[in-house]
């Protein structure tokens, strides 16, 4: 069989108009404001207007990621394709891609093969232009916090402990640590700075927790972009700006429709990472497509202790949602790869380093089941090199803990490889009844709260918290901000905040450097080990393969 990269196959995709698609979805053309042919926003206010019972919630996750890959959007969009197939009235709810992986080397968030939403050329790259009205407001506020400093700094702001930074959509490792307001007194108040990228601001955080305007403007008034050299929080509130950063993301904040390669209605807006941020979909994306189908399946980032640990305990605790049902997607390949086994020799059978591996994906089973109470199934995302032996270990592994196994061969089928994880998932959301809790009850203390996820998801032992950390829980915790749920930024490689400590590994610790409040957002920011909130690019960045021809077709874009 020939094959064809995911840009070829999205590109010999005939696309249905969105009209067509908003109506599959039973949204009315008055709701719509379209962008082009196949893209459209949705006014929210069909929320108030639709009286139609929430359908189930699906959350998809996936083992710890390896660079044998384990295909977890692409499954979330196969299912959704399969659900259809069986006779489901179902939408997908996915993130938008950020610019720094696409040109750099993870690649976007459109599904692969067969399973992908499209266009995907657009969703990839500026799509509707949600994520720079979000680095806009970003900057704008850090525009007029160093206004305010420079124009008399009636709030007493000290320029040491300003903790708002500028941000852009790329991966630019240059950008992390600056010094600005050079030039003499006309261009600024010299002082140290730096850049996030712009899916780990907070205003992306903002934004997909957001369920109105009203919400929004109320949201980024809390934003504390320092501390006065009295030690009193200055919020973007109090410098004025919230109307205007309110202003900017106004149309942003209208979710995005598009569709799947098989005409399944898809939603696509918002997209904070998930070792940085809280790694979900927008809210209003979300209720949206809960409120219009009888399943929305979601997805939550990277591996189950990051993603969907943030979608359970920040996301549905904040929106009130309660997942119907959880999928696991593993691969053989990255299960081997945690037990050991070199990505060059992934293609053999090794049952050995299947077994060493595989107590990652029942790690992340038992928190499913076991921490937060929910009904799950793993997807196996098969390849073509995985032997039978090797899926019925995986098969009989599971079973030990009451979880079923369902092959998916969505990348190279679609929907039609879909269909039987559609089955499965159906029969948990009809037959199983959930028992969900959180992993933590926010009045604890922030300290209790993070052991707790260190503790009960990721397996280890304890939290070393560093003095200058320890000196900002304190701080944060007397100006009222210790009942807050927490956001540990953390590496997605592993259990641990070690990248390179691979598998289901027992009695380590995690060491918290830094602690700080998103306020607006509603949580508590815990940094871990030495993740960073501005990725750079690697020795080969993906952007050197992507052209565009004289007609306006890309390719390189996977």
């Amino acid at each position: 069989m020939e094959y064809k990269s995911d840009i070829q196959i999205a590109q010999e995709c005939e696309l249905r108009p969105i009209g067509e698609i908003a109506a599959r979805a039973g949204i009315d053309e008055k709701y719509l404001e379209l962008y082009g042919r196949y893209k459209a926003k949705v006014d929210p206010a069909i929320l108030k207007e639709t009286d139609r019972p929430n359908g189930k919630l699906v959350l998809v996750t996936a083992i710890t990621p390896t660079p044998a890959g384990e295909g977890k959007t692409t499954t979330t969009i196969g299912l959704a394709d399969g659900l259809s197939r069986i006779g489901k009235n179902v939408i997908v709810a996915l993130r938008e891609p950020s610019l720094g992986p696409v040109f750099g080397i993870k690649g976007g968030a459109a599904g692969g093969g067969y399973a992908q939403v499209v266009p995907m050329e657009d969703i990839n790259l500026h799509f509707t232009g949600d994520f720079h009205a979000i680095g806009a407001a970003n900057n704008l506020l850090a525009a007029m916090l160093d206004n305010h400093i420079q124009q008399g700094n009636a709030l007493h702001i000290d320029p040491r402990r300003i903790t708002w930074k500028r941000c852009v959509d790329m991966n630019d490792r240059q950008l992390r640590f600056v010094v600005d307001g050079l030039g003499g007194k006309a261009n600024g108040t010299p002082r140290e700075d730096g850049f996030d990228i712009t899916v780990a601001s907070e205003i992306m955080a903002v934004f997909c927790l957001a369920t109105s305007i009203t919400d929004l403007k109320e949201r980024l008034s809390k934003i504390i972009v320092g501390y006065s050299y009295e030690g009193v929080p200055v919020t973007a509130g109090d410098l004025k700006a919230v109307g205007a950063m309110a202003a900017l993301l106004k149309d942003a904040l209208k979710p995005n429709l598009v569709q799947t390669l098989e005409g399944t209605p898809a939603f696509v807006h918002g997209g904070p990472f998930a070792n940085i941020a809280h790694g979900c979909n927008s809210v209003m994306a979300t209720q949206i497509a809960l409120k219009m189908g009888d399943y929305t399946v979601t997805e939550a980032g990277f591996g189950a202790d990051l993603g969907a640990e943030k979608f359970l305990d920040i996301k549905c605790r904040m929106a009130g949602l309660v997942p119907d049902a959880v999928v696991i997607v593993a691969t053989v390949r990255a299960l081997k790869m945690h037990g050991g086994m070199p990505k060059a020799m992934l293609a053999n059978e090794d049952l050995e380093m299947l077994e060493k591996g595989i107590p990652n994906l029942l790690r992340h089973v038992s928190n499913i089941r076991n921490v937060y109470g929910l009904p799950c199934v793993v997807a196996v995302n098969r390849f073509p090199t995985d032997t039978d032996a090797e899926i019925g270990f995986i098969i009989d592994k599971c079973r030990e803990l009451g979880v079923n196994t369902v092959l998916s061969t969505v990348w190279a089928e679609g929907g039609k490889g879909g269909e039987d994880l559609a089955r499965e998932v159906v029969r948990l959301c009809e037959e199983e009844k959930g028992d969900f809790r959180f992993s933590y009850e926010t009045e604890l203390s922030l300290e209790t709260k993070i052991n707790e996820i260190v503790t009960k998801v990721y397996g280890g032992k304890g939290v070393s918290i560093m003095p200058a950390a320890q000196k900002q829980i304190d701080e944060l915790t007397k100006l009222g901000f210790g009942g807050l749920p927490v956001c540990v930024a953390k590496t997605q490689y592993s259990f641990t905040d070690d990248p390179t400590v691979l598998g289901a590994p027992e009695d380590f610790t995690v060491t918290v450097k830094n602690v700080k409040a998103s306020a607006g957002a509603g949580f508590v920011v815990v940094l871990t080990g030495d993740i960073m909130t501005m990725p750079g690019l690697p020795k080969v960045p993906a952007a050197e393969r992507i052209d565009v021809d004289e007609n306006g077709r890309i390719s390189g874009l996977f």
